[in-house]
């Protein structure tokens, strides 16, 4: 570890940390009361002028330090401190404390064992996605974490803040991580906010895999959960935690926060994807001239498409247009098309549905009034349907599941596309992916929804001959209209 250690890192303190926003200079040292030292090696989440985690050195050992440097920090300090004193007082694994102290100058530190070759439960979950509803592969790395939440709710815990993050995995040993969310109840939890606590971590699945809701809830009750829990009663908790998640993060896609970076003046909106922020910096330095210089794959009056070259890969950039006076003029007191397929593609991914990742929205502006807007989403190099099914015969097995749970999980959330030409879906990586977000609805009644969706098969059927065998197969799996 000392071999890692400049010479003489700088020494801090809370106050400039707190300054130093998301951007923390390492390595830094700070000093415990008590006179001992942590050097700060690597950070691994910074949130701005509350909290710092990284790896760090104190005393010659490897640990991870979560500093807390918001003023008045000490009631999350504590909590932290208590969470995980309640969960080794549970028996459950985590992570040794090797100090909990203030920091010299106000903040305060709470270091532990760091754990190497861990990962978080989330990594290896998304190493799953391509698999099944249920697939025994799937339900394999769920099942550590619903055995590990039944057993705090034995012991009467339950996290607020519960994630499949909060658990890390570690030559097949599961750790639960994150005190600060931890809570006590008398032993062992009642059914109803078990079922919550349940739901809040199921509910954070693909929208899919509630079709699995049964089959997770027998596992968690195997494991010795509680036991009078109703796939019901978990399915409703689930629902209403997904739509709180949901206006939670909608709302997060257009405001400056850890995951985006955005910027409002009087002429221009931008809203980027904060991780991408370095490599899209060129090409949203001037967006026409990208869209000029790359193949054009689109290029119309009302609209403009275009793949370039980006550090890292390739993406597609789409100018909304304004075609005449009139059009502007209609345009000016809406939000942009950009901005409405910016939070679509944002809800359909939260929901685990295949769409290209949205990377920015811009929109030009004249004080309120909105004018041309351009988004930028990743490439999908996928196959459109159009050109890869055959109306001959039915899909291929893996195609025809894929295009099932499509629609089902789309048809359960009430969500229409508004334009379902095949060229709008493309296959990759065993899934089907929706592009042209344009007129994508999530409605809010039953009856909206209906008409919605009459439209939207309607218009996939026409994709190919009425009497083909690809329309008769369509004909009987997609959802009634």
């Amino acid at each position: 570890m000392s071999d890692l250690l400049p010479a003489q890192p700088a020494t801090t303190d809370a106050s400039q940390l707190r300054a130093a926003g998301r951007h923390p200079v390492v390595p830094f040292r700070v000093a415990l009361d008590g006179g001992q030292t942590l050097t700060m090696l690597r950070l691994l989440r910074v949130l701005p002028g509350k909290r710092i985690v990284g790896e760090a050195d104190y005393s010659g050992k490897r640990v991870l330090a979560k500093l807390f440097v918001a003023s008045g920090s000490e009631r999350h300090w504590q909590r932290e401190c208590s969470g995980l004193a309640a969960l080794r007082a549970g028996d459950l694994p985590t992570p040794e404390v090797f100090a909990a102290a203030p920091l010299a100058g106000g903040g305060h530190a709470i270091l532990t064992e760091f754990v190497a070759d861990a990962e978080s439960l989330d990594t290896v979950w998304s190493r799953t996605s391509h698999l099944a509803v249920g697939d025994a592969a799937a339900l394999a790395v769920l099942a550590p974490a619903l055995a590990m939440l039944a057993q705090m709710h034995r012991a009467g815990m339950a996290q607020e803040d519960l994630h499949l993050g909060n658990f890390l995995r570690a030559a097949e040993v599961l750790l639960v991580i994150d005190g600060d969310s931890v809570n006590t109840f008398e032993k062992p939890l009642a059914a109803m906010p078990a079922a919550g606590n349940l739901g809040m971590l199921l509910a954070q699945l693909p929208a899919a895999w509630d079709a699995a809701c049964g089959a997770l809830l027998n596992i968690y009750k195997e494991a010795g959960g509680t036991a009078v829990i109703s796939e019901a009663d978990l399915q409703a908790e689930i629902d209403r935690e997904r739509r709180w998640r949901l206006k939670d993060f909608l709302g997060k896609c257009v405001r400056d926060c850890s995951l985006f970076a955005v910027s409002k003046t009087a002429t221009r909106f931008s809203a980027v994807l904060r991780q991408s922020l370095d490599q899209l910096a060129p090409l949203l330095a001037d967006l026409d001239r990208a869209l000029d210089v790359g193949i054009r794959l689109k290029s119309g009056n009302t609209c403009t498409v275009a793949r370039a070259d980006v550090p890292g890969g390739e993406v597609v950039i789409k100018r909304y247009n304004l075609k005449s006076v009139s059009h502007a003029l209609s345009r000016f007191w809406r939000p942009s098309r950009a901005w409405h397929s910016w939070r679509e593609a944002h809800r359909l991914r939260l929901f685990g549905v295949a769409t290209p990742q949205p990377l920015a929205l811009v929109e030009e502006r004249f004080g309120p009034m909105r004018r041309r807007a351009w988004l930028v989403t990743e490439f999908c190099p996928g196959a459109n349907l159009a050109g890869h099914l055959s109306a001959d015969c039915e899909p291929p097995m893996a195609e025809a599941a894929a295009i099932t749970t499509l629609f089902v999980t789309l048809h359960r959330l009430r969500i229409s596309h508004g334009d379902l030409k095949a060229t709008n879906l493309l296959w990759h990586a065993g899934k089907i992916w929706l592009i042209d977000l344009d007129a994508c609805t999530q409605h809010r009644s039953d009856a909206a929804y209906r008409k919605a969706w009459a439209r939207d098969r309607g218009r996939l059927l026409r994709n190919w001959p009425a009497s083909s065998a690809l329309v008769q197969w369509l004909q009987k799996t997609l959802p009634a209209a």
